[in-house]
This record gives C-alpha cells, structure tokens and sequence, in this order.
C-alpha cells in the first residue's frame, strides 16, 4: 500500500483528509489502549530488547535487530529473536532455518535474519519467547514489539526514518502512526533515527520531544562485498516501506540507475512479474538489482538472476548502544 501524501503534512496544516478521518483515528487509539490492556504481559526469565516504531511501514527495525545481534555476539551473549512473521503461513512458535523455510513459510524479515543469529517466528510472542528460553537464548530481541502486549520489555529502541520523522503526527487513518509520538516516547529507553546527516538534522530540530530519551543517529550503508557498481546499468526494483531509499543507496554506490520498479512492503513477487521485468531490464541492457529483504521473497530460479545490494546499519555512537546492552545484561 503506498502511504498517502497527506500524512506526510507538517502537523500545524493536516489538511482536509486528517480532519474528515480523525474521528476513526480516535477509534483506532480505543481498540489499540484495549488491546494493550488485554494483553499478556509475562515477565519472562531473560531481558527482553524490544525493537519497534510508532510509524506504520518500514523505519529499519529489521537492520536494528541485526546490528543488536552483532553486539550482543560480541559480548558473548546467546540472543534470539522473537519475530511475528508478518505474511508468513507458521503460527509457530518455529525456529526458522534459512536453508529450509522459505518467506511464504516464515516471512521475509525472520529469513533474513535468521542468517545472523537465531530466530522464532510466533504469532504468540509469550509463547515465542518461552521456545527461545529453552533453546539457550540469554537475552531475547522483540522484532516489531512496541505495540504487543504479550510481554514486559527491559528495554525498547524506536527505530525513526529521519527522512519522514512522524509524518503529519496522527494516527491512522489520518495520519502515518500506530501509537501517538507522546505515547511512544514515554515508553521508549532509545530513540534509533536512521538516515542521511541532513535528514537528520532536520529531524533533530523538529522532533525536540527526543531530547527526553537518549537519541542514537544511524545510517544504512552499503556492505563492502567487492562487487563494482561503478557505472552498472540497473534496473532496481523493491518491495520495502521505502523503496527511493535503496533506490537512492544504489545511486550512491556510483550505479547507474536506469528504470526503478516500487511494490508494496512484503508484497509477492511472481515468475510472471519477474519475467516482464527482466525483458524491460534486457531491453534497457540493464542488471535487475535489489534489496536483500526482497531477495529472500525471489523464487528459487531467479535468485542467481538478480545482484542484492546488501546494506548495514552504521551507528554514529555505537558505543552508547553497547553500554545500554551491557548495563541490561548486568541488571538482570
């Protein structure tokens, strides 16, 4: 679903669309509050990092949680993730194997992290965590957790695009946000904002409430694989909740961009749609490139057919997510 333009208004000018939908937006925060009273939330025996955002659509969680998992492997710490699956057909709680599952099975996001550490998909968190507790995990990562009730969180980072911040401030439908700014900062231990230097400066000086939490900046940079994107003909395309965000990652590595392709986040990817694309891209004498989230999505065939460009999530102040891990794991 591509995001309406209205909800990306600066907040003192909502426009007509805001005003008309705000009453089902007041519906929307109803139903979320009773949801979050009817919750579980089981204190399970292993911190719990819960990895989330207030936006709907992509921000970098699933970059975040791979960089969490990195540092908590540096300090020699067993961490699982706890993931929902989002579009996957196992209600779990499964272990995922990246060698065996596939998206459809599991969803996109588990496959790709599962590469990099242990991860469970389950519809029921509690019960997700419970599996991972069991197979060793030491601390348990939350993917997409902020607004699942289903546990008690040591510690939550909201993961902020610096390029749209809060959008237009609302709630759904009239606005980008599953829970409200003030809301999510009050149970937020980090904020996470992720994007270029001049993004964030311009998220730093309009979202002042971040100055309440600790405020880490990142950037998704690309990973150095040895592969020349100087001058190569691309034909991009992406399924993310951002998709000009690769696009223009690619065009940083010197490609050169020649047609670029958007979808819906987690949206499939069929051989029928595959195909076209590749005879626009042999047409065009381009290479079809794109992200690593959509590589786990391809059918098997086309997998040698398409370059990825994988990126990693570079934190400015590294050290002040280590310290936070450090002093968790200690606390418990």
């Amino acid at each position: 679903m591509r995001a309406p333009a209205f909800w990306f208004n600066p907040p003192a000018k909502p426009g007509f669309w805001p005003r008309v939908l705000h009453p089902l937006s007041i519906l929307w925060r109803a139903i979320s509050d009773r949801r979050q009273k009817r919750g579980k939330h089981l204190r399970v025996s292993v911190p719990v990092v819960c990895v989330g955002n207030i936006n709907v659509g992509g921000t970098g969680k699933t970059p975040t949680v791979i960089k969490l998992l990195s540092v908590f492997n540096a300090l020699g710490i067993a961490a699982h993730v706890v993931s929902k699956g989002y579009g996957g057909s196992t209600k779990g709680p499964l272990r995922v194997d990246e060698v065996t599952h596939t998206a459809s099975d599991v969803g996109d996001e588990p496959l790709l992290i599962a590469a990099f550490g242990p991860c469970w998909v389950a519809k029921d968190r509690a019960a997700g965590a419970q599996a991972a507790i069991s197979a060793g995990a030491e601390v348990l990562i939350l993917d997409d957790g902020m607004q699942n009730p289903d546990l008690i969180k040591d510690f939550t980072i909201m993961v902020v695009d610096a390029g749209v911040g809060f959008g237009n401030e609302r709630l759904l439908p009239a606005g980008p946000l599953r829970q409200g700014v003030s809301d999510g900062l009050v149970v937020a231990d980090m904020v996470l904002s992720i994007g270029p230097r001049s993004s964030q400066d311009v998220f730093s000086k309009r979202f002042k409430g971040t100055e309440d939490v600790p405020h880490v900046r990142a950037a998704l940079e690309p990973l150095q694989t040895g592969m020349l994107w100087h001058d190569l003909r691309a034909f991009a395309f992406a399924g993310i909740g951002r998709p000009e965000k690769f696009f223009e990652t690619l065009r940083d590595t010197g490609a050169s961009v020649v047609a670029t392709r958007s979808f819906g986040d987690h949206e499939t990817l069929s051989g029928k749609l595959l195909r076209r694309m590749e005879i626009e891209a042999a047409q065009m004498g381009a290479q079809m490139v794109t992200t690593e989230k959509d590589a786990v999505r391809l059918p098997k065939a086309w997998r040698q057919k398409v370059i990825t460009l994988p990126v990693r999530l570079e934190v400015e102040d590294e050290e002040t997510v280590v310290e936070a891990m450090s002093a968790l794991i200690k606390a418990r």
